[in-house]
């Protein structure tokens, strides 16, 4: 049964700033009329409409083979058989199977609309249908469609978003957020209302006009970070470079070590020549005994 009280909405901006006015949805769409088998009607026929009915089979007619008699008539045993490709046998025909056909249902143009205000009343009476005064977004920017659906609070909700028209920019921005669906509002079908958790209608679709108003978008925050990342390319190349470096410093340690290792034993030897010079030699030497018998 109808109400007799009008509804109201809540209204909202474009970047989901809440109005202080509520909304006055028109009559003459919101009287609170709510068919169910109209709305059933619409729906199972959306459905429909959808499948392509592609599936098919072959009879026996259609089905490759069995041109020649299998076995003869009499004398075998068996029962006379005329072709393999009999339903009964492997590879054989199919009885009554699917073959493509056209699902279409027609509902008449007055039934849909009944079927569309009732599917909208629903909605109304849940408080699920918010009022936008305007969608004008100047370039695609799904952050702003992002931020809109996250103050209304209805993030994990099915969102159908209902345009004055056709917006390219508004379509874009929401059609990479996930459960939210932009159309124009003359476009929607029972279906896509009844789909949605929440309908948000852009003001000037139903007849009505909402003054802008002036605000400011919120701020996001950005993360500051102090050294910038090097490109991929010039990343490598300073490996390469530090890895080269690395193996020279590793070469050149390794080359005065040797150096250092062969100076050692021959400043040992000058020392015992010197010494030997300036005492002689040892009393226990060879030199010396052979000197003794000459």
């Amino acid at each position: 049964m109808p109400d007799n009280q009008t509804t109201r909405a809540s209204a909202y901006t474009a970047l989901g700033t809440a109005r202080t006015e509520k909304v006055t949805l028109p009559e003459a769409t919101f009287d609170g009329v709510i068919n169910m088998p109209v709305m059933h009607q619409a729906v199972k026929a959306f459905m429909a409409n959808q499948r392509q009915g592609n599936a098919s089979t072959k009879i026996r007619k259609y089905v490759v083979g069995g041109n020649q008699k299998p076995w003869k008539q009499k004398g075998t045993g068996r029962a006379r058989q005329g072709s393999t490709r009999a339903p009964h046998f492997v590879g054989g025909g199919t009885v009554f199977g699917p073959t493509p056909r056209p699902y279409d249902e027609y509902v008449p143009r007055q039934v849909r609309a009944l079927a569309k205000k009732s599917a909208l009343n629903a909605r109304a009476a849940e408080g699920a249908i918010y009022v936008i005064d305007a969608f004008n977004f100047d370039a695609p920017h799904t952050k702003s469609m992002i931020a809109l659906v996250s103050r209304l609070d209805v993030v994990d909700k099915k969102v159908l978003v209902l345009t004055d028209g056709v917006k390219p920019n508004v379509f874009l921005s929401g059609r990479n957020v996930p459960n939210v669906h932009v159309m124009p509002y003359s476009d929607s079908s029972t279906y896509h209302i009844l789909w949605s958790d929440v309908v948000l209608v852009e003001a000037g679709a139903i007849g009505t006009t909402l003054e802008p108003i002036a605000e400011v978008a919120p701020v996001t925050a950005r993360k500051t970070t102090t050294a910038k990342k090097a490109p991929a390319g010039e990343s490598r190349a300073a490996a390469k470079t530090a890895k080269k470096a690395a193996k020279t410093a590793a070469k050149t340690e390794a080359k005065a070590k040797a150096k250092t290792a062969a100076k050692k034993p021959a400043a040992k030897k000058t020392t015992a020549k010197k010494s030997a010079a300036k005492h002689g030699p040892a009393k226990g030497s060879g030199k010396s005994t052979k000197k003794k018998e000459k």
